[in-house]
């Protein structure tokens, strides 16, 4: 017997059974190893560089996780396969595997387990985690799903809810809306990539959670509000842009916490109080009848519109809905401003030229010409602007042809900013109910025509809602003699027609 034969096996440091060795497993092997370094590497750079990229939040929690679990699966089915292979050809003496850790083999293979196990908790948890609140991200949201929610993503970062996540008013707390959020987003996720998804998307006023839940987590009705100065500049449609200012005071509150809602426009949501209303349409833009509820006495007064209206069997079917914060304010971050609104804007802040003859007419009608794309909108916009004075006042296309390019650039970024051509959303797609100049809006139920059985009417007030301090062109300011209200002046004489008709009529497209 030589040397060799009577030295001692050589203890491997490391042995696993021997249904380890098969293809599967080490496929899992190598690509649960691989994920794992992914993420820790991916998860560490994003952590360092702070970035929110979309896809890149995806890839990492969603895509990644999955993959390491699926090659910690495999690894177990290639040994349950090996197994059996073996018992197929050799005959077990038992049935059952045993649990033996005084071997080495199999002590090696469960701690493999335990650990993995354990790794696989701990990186599922941090996935889920963070999976959670990537789903629940701005990034998420807006730029996921980039020519689907552009118009969206893009009003909402200039809104007045720009700081505050989407979810925190789309889902609010709680995991019941959050799972029903996601749910409802199946189809959403079809819709986006079978491209079958409509243009533009309705609102989802069926499927909002009340205000109540959402809004009034910071907005609570007793909290009290005093009366708000408000500046609106507008420039009128003549050679010279003139500038028309009017100032006011809006009413919103009571202004001591004292008096808490008793008046202003937020008693609409005063606790002592219950309004309701049936609406005759989705939008909820026709009100044919409002309920006025006392919650001190009880006392109920029903106001009924005088105009044409559905039957009172009709009325009956229809839901009654309590008033809450987005029956008014139904665009708080999605907002998309007429073109004349947005154009005074871009004047106001010296992005359009307002020394160019009537560049707020030319501006406006340019906004108002409907384009198939954002591309065609701005060479349409350049073509119209360039056009008009080519034709009308070729000396100022020659002098000011810097201050054209700046206006067209000014007028483009303001209608890329309110109008997108590829999903057909405009100020006109979705109404706007704050106020009553683009839209019914208060006029809804303020029309002087919804009248109670005793004779109330809702009034159609002015004084309601606003004071108007001054108002009138440069120069030519009217100032109010102290606390009265000026009455309305319209700019432009049109005798009594703004009292007798709704402003949106007109202004809903107008080039005012």
């Amino acid at each position: 017997m030589s040397s060799e034969q009577n030295q001692p096996a050589r203890k491997r440091f490391f042995h696993l059974p021997q249904s380890y060795s098969n293809i599967i497993s080490y496929a899992g092997t190598v690509i649960a190893l691989v994920s794992f370094f992914m993420f820790v590497f991916l998860y560490a750079q994003t952590s360092i560089t702070k970035s929110e990229r979309a896809y890149e939040g995806i890839v990492i929690f969603m895509f990644i996780p999955a993959f390491l679990i699926f090659g910690l699966i495999l690894i177990p089915i290639g040994m349950v396969r090996k197994s059996r292979q073996v018992k197929a050809a050799v005959k077990p003496d038992r049935e059952f595997p045993v649990l033996d850790l005084n071997r080495r083999n199999v002590r090696n293979a469960t701690m493999i387990f335990a650990g993995g196990s354990i790794l696989l908790l701990f990186v599922s948890a941090l996935g889920t985690y963070n999976a959670y609140h990537f789903t629940e991200s701005v990034t998420f949201c807006g730029r996921l799903c980039h020519k689907v929610m552009k118009p969206e993503h893009t009003a909402y970062q200039t809104s007045p809810h720009a700081r505050v996540a989407c979810a925190e008013c789309h889902v609010g707390p709680g995991a019941n809306w959050y799972v029903r959020s996601k749910l409802t987003g199946l189809y959403q996720v079809y819709a986006t990539l079978a491209n079958v998804y409509p243009r533009p998307i309705p609102a989802p006023i069926k499927h909002l959670r009340p205000a109540r839940e959402t809004c009034e987590l910071c907005h609570w009705p007793q909290k009290a509000y005093g009366k708000q100065q408000r500046l609106e500049i507008h420039y009128l449609p003549d050679e010279k842009s003139t500038r028309w200012d009017i100032e006011m005071l809006l009413n919103t509150g009571a202004g001591n916490p004292a008096y808490g809602q008793q008046t202003g426009i937020h008693w609409h949501i005063n606790p002592d109080i219950e309004v309701q209303y049936i609406p005759a349409d989705e939008k909820r833009e026709k009100i044919p009848r409002v309920i006025l509820i006392n919650r001190k006495t009880q006392a109920k007064t029903i106001y009924t519109t005088t105009e044409e209206k559905p039957g009172e069997a009709e009325l009956a079917r229809i839901p009654t809905r309590l008033v809450d914060c987005v029956d008014c304010h139904n665009r708080p971050s999605h907002i998309y401003r007429t073109p004349s609104s947005f154009i005074n804007t871009a004047i106001t802040e010296g992005r359009i030229d307002r020394s160019l003859p009537f560049i707020k007419q030319i501006s406006v009608q340019a906004c108002l010409a409907e384009y198939p794309s954002d591309t065609e909108a701005a060479a349409g916009i350049a073509a119209k602007v360039k056009d008009f004075y080519a034709k009308n006042y070729p000396d100022v296309l020659k002098s000011s042809a810097d201050s054209i390019e700046k206006s067209i650039a000014g007028i483009r970024d303001a209608f890329s900013k309110n109008v997108f051509p590829e999903m057909k959303v405009s100020w006109e797609k979705y109404t706007d109910h704050i106020g009553h100049v683009n839209s019914a809006g208060c006029f809804r139920c303020h029309d002087d025509k919804h009248v109670s059985p005793e004779g109330r009417v809702i009034r159609k007030d002015c004084s309601l809602c606003h004071t108007i301090t001054a108002q009138g062109k440069d120069g030519e300011m009217e100032y109010s003699p102290g606390e009265m209200s000026l009455e309305f002046r319209h700019p432009e004489d049109i005798g009594d027609a703004w009292k007798e008709g709704a402003c949106a009529e007109c202004h809903s497209s107008s080039t005012i």
